[in-house]
């Protein structure tokens, strides 16, 4: 393995992209997809984005799902085809062209032409197509740009053809009016999911209008409230609710006549009396304003009316008015009278409804069921295309609806019909694309028969998972039971023509299946489905030629449509891979955020339960919102968000990709993201990582350098056999890993792996590697070493594949490394097959090392809480645990890691709960309020008061019954307080407990171990001027202690009773100062005052060589010249390269190279020492 640097000096961005470059120049997804090719299909839908914009968080977050599940599938023994797609047609496209154009209506772009219009389209639908790929490519993610579909193609619209095709030989769809969503800026109507995409609470007029009851002998007028006037002009009728009382009032003020609901007669107005009455005025004819709702209450104008008479809605059936204007004069006869219907209700408005039948659904279907209009005619539609009135409104002629609302209310004004004016806010759709407010406009409209297919929508949809399920149980079923027929049409220009040709007289209708049906039919050639290339085309009438030729409809597909139409269109079925197709639906997974509920996830079920009665997918993720970090909706207005390429830039796509995927927002919540967020885990999860991972190179190299055989990682099994217990726990915790991370990864449930990928990692480098530094770095002879490193290196190796699908590109710089001592190993980690599940996990010794850890956290808050740090050692710690198995585990094979961890001389367990603790039970309210009832005050009080005994017992059986309740752990908590022996104080003696284990620290000074703590003081010192210096744990170097006190005697005898522990800490001696050669280079040198009551100073310095005079004057038989000229020439040669000599000539090289000296033969240990340490050790007089 090569040498890796700091981690200080990884770049993981810089990395990043050397792995991108290595993945292009090796073709890895392509060689992936290659090598994979013959494996079963996992069939991925990508839902196609629009290319009209720059890729944001929210699609980084929903490809990096696709991209985890997919890498996933395939590294478990799939064939995953990911290309991707682009959504081509519709509004979003039109719209920039409108606004680039300066096209303000349809006429604008008739007098262009439509060739040149949709040309236009075209030209702009792949301009960001550059920037996506560089954006998509850099967040890792595999997909296929080059063989990607769009809906413009031919051969997506062919299939797009052929889908609606089926359904009109199904019979599910059918050409009708439909009030719906309109968008008058976008000139064209709305899905009902569409339009409720972007709602806002903005204040509209709120107004009441009399209507003259014709032939009423009071000259009472009914009292209808409104808050669109703009609907007024087109009013055909009133509407009441037969099952409501209605009231005849006159007002005491001015003497009109109303007739209102009697449960709203409260809304009614407060008039001033007319002159002559009290506090009146004959000239004040101001009308009272209004704020809020009419939903509000005014009791106060109950007594200023008189009532006349009470009577049922149903008695107003019939009754005509007097229309309020005169627009419509020529619907006399069947319109402006009383119709009633339930959709009435008496908790808003006056209780009577005006009804204008072009702008509302129900005025719609009320007015059809009742007559006032008839069903299939041509309705009358009184405002055009761009939302302005038509010449019919001959006042308002040309106006834009929601601007005439103004000048409406003063017509009614002067008409002396306005009864009440004022301001109501509340919440309304606006166009999502254009921003604009909708209107609701009776269209003309193709419609798939949704209503229809809803038991089997409800039916298919239950073989499907959903991640989060909420999303399926709630809000799409929800929205299932309530599906309405889909208008699939849209009078627009940009986008799939609908295939469907007609005769003048509409006898003839024939609805084409594909291009060679078109060109058969026809007779002419078509290579191109766009309006412009094909709506010139004809086909001739099949009842003969005096009946003329049948020409295309205009409209064209609602866009909704054709990325339904995905699973089919972008394989051209089934006009090609019509087999592939047939075996492999439904497909296995889909993933989109939550707005695609009433979306895509919605228009993919429609379809396919219409054309196959199956859902077309199998599994399903679905992702929330992704929010800037103030909560509010990212802006490119606002800049508060950071772009994605900046955030790639300073951490790395591994780390954003992280971030997001740990995170709410994959359990369908809002995300608020912050930029720290993201380097929170480079911070706490890359590094550390990184830094296992270094760890081990270093110490693999080290074999090298003190000349051992190079590193080669040991055989699975014989690791799996280790004694060492933390070897078994690593190994047990990996198995554990790969076990969950297949079962969650197969259920899709991305947001349970991460965190625990993430705390194994964690495990890994505190606990595993932290634990385990003396026998990583060869303290304990070669073969234990061997074995450690070959266990760290495994267990790498194993969490890098079970992470390569989350982070690809940091996996891949640690394998790429890592395979270089393992023969026959894949050139790239994303070639390899996910890790297996090699026998199941040891729980035993899992659950002991995580409670030796828990045991390690109390002892240090207990230090903490005593200002005792580690490095004061303590005399002993108790362990109470009823487990005697656990207690053995902690006193045997674990008990070294926590004396050296805690600094403790002994460790005491005891098995007794009750000799150092007393317990008390505490009823769980939050879990038995709702399940008790009433019986809880009895049942909490017995809990209270259960003896000690009958605790334990209750522990050992894992449940009681108290009061006919049958309680278990879960319900009761159980509380342990210390009890302090007799006679011993807080400060001597304090414990921690998490209810499971006790953890009691004897606190009290012991002079035995001030010689200790002092040893773990130089050690600690020494450690920090290594790292200080950037020395590398491979570098070598000699440590020296010089006391600085006037009796140096004491600190150096310490050191001398300490040297078995120091030499363990540091892997080499520590030498006495005055023992330095004149010639040593040092590193640094650091003075300490007051240490544990010494003073002394480090010194740091290069091997260095160390002679044995005497034998090389017997070299030259005491000729001192000689001695010293072959001093002189060690001392000139590079160290490392020395050392390779004598380890090439078993510890002897001849010297024969110095001018006019002899030839000799030097041996290592005997003449020279490549230390000092080397010389000390031989000659035992260290100190």
């Amino acid at each position: 393995m090569d040498d890796v640097c700091e981690g200080k000096d990884f770049s993981f961005p810089k990395q990043e992209e050397k792995i991108l470059e290595w993945w292009t120049d090796v073709k890895a997804f392509e060689t992936q997809l290659e090598k994979t090719k013959d494996l079963p299909e996992y069939i991925f839908y990508d839902g196609p984005p629009f290319a009209t914009g720059l890729p944001h968080y929210g699609h980084i977050l929903a490809g990096t799902i696709k991209d985890i599940v997919t890498r996933y599938q395939t590294m478990t023994g799939h064939h995953v085809t990911r290309r991707f797609g682009w959504d081509c047609h519709g509004l979003p496209v039109e719209h920039e062209i409108d606004i680039k154009l300066g096209i303000k209506s349809r006429e604008d772009v008739m007098n262009m032409g439509i060739d040149k219009y949709n040309e236009e389209c075209r030209s702009i639908v792949t301009r960001y197509v550059g920037e996506w790929e560089k954006v998509i490519t850099r967040t890792g993610r595999w997909i296929d740009f080059r063989n990607d579909y769009k809906t413009m193609d031919l051969n997506f619209m062919e299939s797009v053809w052929y889908v609606f095709h089926q359904l009109f030989e199904k019979k599910l769809v059918y050409r009708g009016f439909k009030v719906m969503p309109y968008s008058t800026g976008c000139k064209t109507p709305l899905s009902n999911f569409e339009a409720n995409s972007n709602y806002k609470d903005v204040p509209d007029p709120e107004i009441m209008v009399t209507f003259p009851i014709i032939d009423d002998q009071d000259g009472a007028a009914f009292v209808a409230w409104t808050t669109t006037p703009w609907t007024l002009p087109s009013n055909l009728a009133l509407c009441v609710n037969s099952n409501l009382v209605y009231v005849k009032v006159k007002s005491k003020s001015n003497g009109k006549v109303y007739v209102v609901a009697e449960s709203r007669l409260s809304e009614l107005p407060i008039e001033k009396p007319k002159k002559g009455t009290p506090n009146g005025n004959a000239d004040d004819t101001s009308l009272p304003k209004t704020k809020g709702s009419t939903g509000g209450k005014a009791k106060s104008s109950v007594v200023s009316y008189d009532v006349l008479d009470k009577f049922p809605g149903s008695s107003l059936v019939g009754k005509k008015y007097v229309p309020l204007f005169d627009y419509f004069k020529d619907h006399t006869e069947t319109a402006f009278r009383v119709v009633a219907d339930d959709y009435v209700t008496s908790d808003s408005g006056t209780g009577i409804v005006h009804c204008a039948p072009a702008f509302g659904e129900d005025d719609y279907r009320v007015c059809i069921k009742n007559n006032i209009i008839t069903q299939g005619e041509n309705l009358v539609m009184p405002v055009d295309d761009d939302g302005c009135f038509t010449e019919r409104i001959t006042d308002f002629s040309g106006r834009y609806v929601k601007e005439a609302d103004k000048d409406i209310i003063q017509a009614v004004k002067e008409k002396d019909r306005l009864v009440k004016t004022g301001s109501f806010t509340h919440s309304y759709p606006f166009c999502w694309r254009s921003d604009t407010p909708l209107i609701y406009r009776a269209v003309p409209s193709w419609f798939v028969a949704v209503e229809t297919l809803k038991d089997r929508l409800l039916e298919n949809i239950k073989e499907t998972t959903w991640v989060p399920s909420f999303v399926k149980e709630k809000r799409f079923q929800n929205w299932l039971e309530n599906a309405r027929d889909w208008a699939i049409s849209r009078s627009r220009f940009w986008g799939t023509p609908l295939p469907i040709w007609i005769s003048k007289d509409g006898v003839d209708i024939v609805v084409i299946c594909s291009v060679e049906e078109l060109e058969r039919l026809s007779g002419m050639k078509v290579t191109d489905l766009h309006r412009h290339k094909i709506d010139h085309i004809t086909i001739p009438s099949p009842r003969g030629p005096e009946f003329g030729v049948l020409r295309r409809v205009e409209d064209v597909f609602d866009c909704w449509f054709e990325s339904g139409s995905m699973p089919y269109a972008y394989i051209h079925y089934p006009f090609e891979n019509k087999e592939f197709f047939d075996k492999n639906f439904p497909g296995h997974f889909v993933a989109e955020g939550l707005d695609q509920t009433r979306g895509w996830f919605y228009t993919l079920m429609v379809l396919s339960t219409a054309l196959f009665d199956k859902p077309a997918f199998k599994n399903l993720i679905c992702n929330g919102l992704v929010l800037a970090e103030d909560g509010k909706k990212m802006s490119k207005r606002l800049k508060n968000y950071p772009s994605p390429m900046e955030v790639i830039n300073d951490y790395g796509a591994d780390a954003l990709r992280l971030y997001i995927i740990n995170s709410p927002v994959v359990r369908a919540e809002p995300l608020r993201f912050k930029k720290d967020g993201v380097y929170s885990v480079v911070k706490d999860v890359f590094l550390p990582w990184y830094n296992a991972y270094r760890f081990l190179v270093q110490n693999a190299k080290r074999l090298e350098v003190e000349g051992f055989a190079s590193f080669v990682p040991l055989d699975r099994l014989t690791l799996l056999n280790s004694a060492n217990v933390l070897d078994q726990w690593i190994n047990s915790a990996t198995q554990s890993l790969v076990h969950f991370v297949r079962q969650e990864m197969d259920a899709y449930r991305l947001y349970t792996v991460v965190p625990y990928l993430l705390k194994f990692i964690d495990n890994l480098t505190n606990i595993y590697v932290r634990f385990n530094r003396k026998r990583l770095k060869g303290r304990t002879g070669e073969e234990d070493c061997r074995t450690a490193l070959s266990t760290l290196y495994h267990v790498l190796l194993t969490s890098c594949k079970s992470m390569a699908p989350f982070t690809p590109f940091f996996t891949e710089v640690l394998y790429k490394n890592l395979r270089k001592v393992s023969n026959g190993s894949e050139e790239s980690i994303h070639y390899c097959s996910f890790p297996q599940v090699e026998g199941k996990g040891g729980n035993r010794i899992e659950q002991s090392v995580n409670r030796m850890m828990t045991i390690i956290d109390h002892a240090r808050n207990i230090r903490e809480r005593h200002n005792k740090p580690l490095k004061t050692p303590l005399k002993e710690m108790i362990l109470v645990h009823p487990d005697a198995e656990f207690l053995d585990d902690i006193t045997g094979k674990l008990k070294e890691y926590v004396l050296e961890e805690l600094n403790v001389k002994s460790i005491v367990p005891c098995n007794d709960p009750l000799m150092y603790a007393s317990l008390r039970a505490e009823p769980d309210f939050s879990v038995l309020g709702k399940r008790l009832g009433k019986s809880m005050r009895e049942v909490a009080g017995s809990v209270k008061a259960m003896p000690q005994q009958d605790i334990l017992s209750f522990e050992k059986a894992g449940e009681i019954t108290i009061a006919g309740h049958c309680l278990k752990l879960t319900d009761i908590k159980i509380v342990r307080e210390f009890k302090r022996p007799a006679g011993v104080t807080e400060e001597q003696m304090d414990a921690s407990s998490d209810g499971d284990v006790l953890v009691i620290m004897d606190l009290r000074p012991d002079e035995s171990l001030v010689e200790a703590g002092f040893a773990r003081e130089v050690v600690n010192r020494i450690q920090k001027l290594r790292k200080k210096s950037a020395l590398e744990p491979t570098d070598l170097v000699e440590v020296y202690f010089e006391s600085l006190d006037k009796d140096a005697s004491v600190s150096t005898g310490i050191l001398k009773s300490q040297e078995a522990y120091i030499k363990e800490a540091l892997g080499s001696q520590l030498l006495d100062f005055s023992t330095i050669p004149t010639h040593a280079v040092i590193i640094a040198e650091e003075t300490y005052k007051n240490i544990s009551n010494f003073d002394f100073k480090i010194t740091l310095s290069r091997a260095a060589l160390r002679f044995n005079e005497n034998a090389v004057l017997e070299l030259y038989s005491g000729d001192a010249k000689y001695a010293q000229g072959l001093q002189v020439y060690l001392l000139s040669r590079d160290h490392s390269n020395l050392r390779s000599e004598f380890q090439l000539g078993n510890g002897k090289i001849k010297v024969d190279c110095i001018e006019n000296q002899p030839a000799v033969d030097v041996v290592l240990g005997k003449h020279v020492f490549l230390t000092v340490g080397d010389y000390f050790a031989s000659s035992k007089a260290l100190w």
